[in-house]
């Protein structure tokens, strides 16, 4: 039975499943370690620019101590805001160098979400880049728990902050070394911040270190060369990111996504990893000069933090050489698929099977286990899952469902089934549902046929008021260039092969789709002006 998390004193999560697992190494002692075998092979580059282990290395000692200058202390949390570049780079792996907690904070919050993120976090030290000064200014003289001097300006000159080069050039490139137990924190990752206060999710060191060793299936090693394309903030770049570093390979950083830019770097580093969202890959693969690039190099394709459509990774089969593996998880942890669509490629609707080490169920809306073929809610356990939410216990306790031995999983808020060779179908979040008429109907399914119209290149359904109904979808359509068919020949077109529930009440064509930095559709923002003044269901 679970135990009675309501009335004890919460605890941060302790890690499940954690017998077998390799011994633990501190993500900044791998790096050491490559600055000792292979010191001249290649860190890190960003726009012409390249950096060597030895050098790498070095930086990271002065900026551990940089830091200790400034009055912080283990276990203390710094926050950064600023788009990707070696010195971003620097100052995350030479804050946990230093023993203290990373907060990347997400470029796409407004000033009053930063604000919180950094007062909820308890960053002592802000390091920011000029693009997103604009954001800060207004709250400036409110960054009351910042220790003096804890302004540091990447790119910029301002009265109240300091150079960065000035900042970590006075401090020494000696060796510097902390004991870091696996349970300490490695990064808070805030999981929105456009407007509000998001939740916290705390990560432990032992959950990152377990990275090195758990995605090292995906070809992972020294001779890596990864192509990193996602902002630093969001966990999707970081889970691409850190097992290249972990095994010593080189990281290649974009600034800012671009598809022929990425394409010619692709090309001209020769790189093998790349970890991507699916609007990237539908991007990339649509770019008229793709098949005049050699990709020849690449190894392994990710995709992770939304579904990618089952006719992108056919193309990219067909098309982009190497393997192409999608990860399904949370950023919190607890359980992750992942399907090799090489291997499976009459499987390619699904998120693939259970993981190394994961364990994964479907549940009703009482928390009754489901059978195999019942949709309902994903939940999931393994060694690797967060700490907790930062200083929510109550939103943490939510997240958790036992089974009837007591072991603890994490829900997931995600909407699916097990078909009967053990590969998850992925509906929809469990919020973006569609209730109509008392029937549960899955945007997902909708947006399926739709993608097989041949004048849509893009689709969300989203459920709007209806009086009677309840609900009724609404899909929301980007043509192709060229295209002829109207909103009447769409709506009639998909309305002859859907069920009765799911039939949609209207067609509206879009320019695009609003997507966060890491591609994923925001469903909120949409559903926002056919809700408002109708209660809560935006």
């Amino acid at each position: 039975m679970p135990p009675d998390t309501a009335t004890r004193d919460f605890e941060y999560i302790k890690p499940a499943d954690i017998e077998g697992l390799p011994p633990f190494v501190a993500t900044p002692d791998m790096i050491r370690e490559t600055a000792a075998t292979a010191p001249g092979r290649i860190a890190v580059k960003c726009e012409g620019r390249s950096v060597t282990w030895r050098e790498f290395d070095r930086r990271l000692n002065q900026v551990a101590r940089a830091l200790i200058a400034s009055g912080l202390r283990k276990g203390d949390k710094i926050a950064v805001l600023a788009s990707n570049s070696i010195e971003y780079l620097e100052v995350f792996m030479g804050a946990l160098r230093a023993g203290m907690c990373v907060v990347p904070l997400s470029t796409m919050g407004a000033t009053d979400a930063l604000e919180g993120m950094l007062d909820d976090s308890d960053s002592r030290m802000f390091f920011l880049g000029q693009q997103y000064l604009d954001l800060v200014a207004p709250a400036e003289g409110r960054l009351a728990k910042l220790v003096p001097g804890g302004r540091i300006a990447f790119d910029f000159a301002r009265e109240g902050w300091a150079a960065y080069e000035g900042w970590i050039g006075a401090q020494s490139d000696a060796p510097f070394h902390v004991d870091i137990d696996p349970e300490d924190d490695f990064n808070i990752i805030y999981s929105s911040g456009t407007t509000g206060l998001p939740k916290g999710i705390l990560h432990s060191h032992r959950l990152r270190s377990l990275m090195r060793d758990r995605l090292a299936v995906f070809d992972f090693g020294p001779q890596t060369i990864s192509l990193v394309s996602t902002p630093l903030y969001s966990n999707t770049t970081i889970a691409g990111m850190l097992p290249t570093i972990q095994h010593g390979g080189t990281v290649v950083l974009m600034k800012k996504f671009d598809v022929v830019q990425f394409l010619e770097l692709a090309q001209a580093e020769r790189a093998t990893h790349a970890m991507l969202v699916p609007v990237q890959y539908q991007r990339i693969l649509a770019h008229p000069d793709f098949g005049r690039y050699d990709l020849s190099s690449f190894r392994m394709k990710l995709s992770t933090s939304a579904p990618l459509r089952a006719h992108i990774k056919a193309e990219c089969l067909k098309r982009w050489p190497g393997r192409l593996v999608e990860i399904y998880g949370l950023t919190e942890g607890g359980g992750a698929c992942t399907l090799e669509a090489n291997l499976h490629p009459d499987k390619l609707h699904t998120v693939g099977t259970p993981g190394l080490g994961c364990v994964m169920k479907i549940i009703d809306e009482n928390g009754n286990e489901l059978p195999q073929g019942e949709i309902g809610e994903v939940v999931g356990r393994a060694a690797m899952m967060m700490k907790g939410y930062y200083k929510q216990p109550g939103k943490t306790r939510e997240l958790f469902w036992y089974d009837r031995d007591g072991q603890m999983y994490f829900r997931s808020g995600d909407m699916g089934r097990f078909d009967a060779d053990g590969f998850l179908e992925l509906l929809d979040r469990r919020k973006d549902m569609i209730i109509s008429g008392g029937f549960n109907v899955y945007p997902a399914d909708i947006e399926v046929l739709l993608l097989k119209h041949p004048d849509v290149i893009d689709v969300a359904v989203i459920g709007i008021p209806s009086d009677q109904w309840g609900e009724s979808p609404l899909a929301l359509v980007v043509r192709r260039e060229g295209a002829t068919a109207t909103a009447a020949d769409i709506l009639g077109w998909a309305n002859q092969q859907l069920g009765k529930t799911q039939r949609l009440a209207a067609v509206e064509f879009r320019d695009s789709l609003p997507r966060s930095t890491i591609g994923k559709i925001m469903k909120r923002e949409l559903r926002a002006p056919y809700w408002e003044g109708r209660g809560s269901r935006i």
